[in-house]
């Protein structure tokens, strides 16, 4: 959860996915289907922690980013960055990515197991 006076992660998440659609808060509103009098103001209390959408909100906003709703509350920024990238991802690519998660490309390999060292008494 965000300390006093930081964003939540919903917040952080929406600000930087609205920045690279080159988008201002009030086309991202418009695009989300939010009525054109609350459209800024909206998405403007959603990127500064005021308020967090419901669900269904959440939804129409990440489907005007073109990007999964996922985005929005995952903490890790290695996943953050797959979900980002994920909509642009062809089939095939989508599919070696899925691959690779799962362990069946030979670009992966299993790490070996680490060796212990054992130190010997003199």
């Amino acid at each position: 959860m965000a300390g006093p006076g930081q964003p939540s992660l919903f917040a952080r998440r929406l600000r930087q996915a609205r920045e690279r659609a080159a988008l201002s808060q009030y086309e991202l509103g418009l695009r989300a289907g939010l009525d054109a009098s609350v459209a800024g103001p909206r998405i403007n209390q959603y990127e500064n922690g005021v308020h967090e959408p419901r669900q269904q909100t959440a939804q129409q906003i990440a489907d005007a980013l073109g990007i999964p709703p996922a985005f929005f509350y995952t903490g890790d920024d290695d996943l953050a960055r797959l979900l980002l990238a994920w909509p642009g991802l062809s089939k095939e690519k989508r599919r070696k990515v899925a691959d690779l998660v799962d362990g069946k490309s030979k670009a992966v390999t299993p790490a070996a197991p680490a060796k212990k060292r054992v130190r010997r008494k003199p």
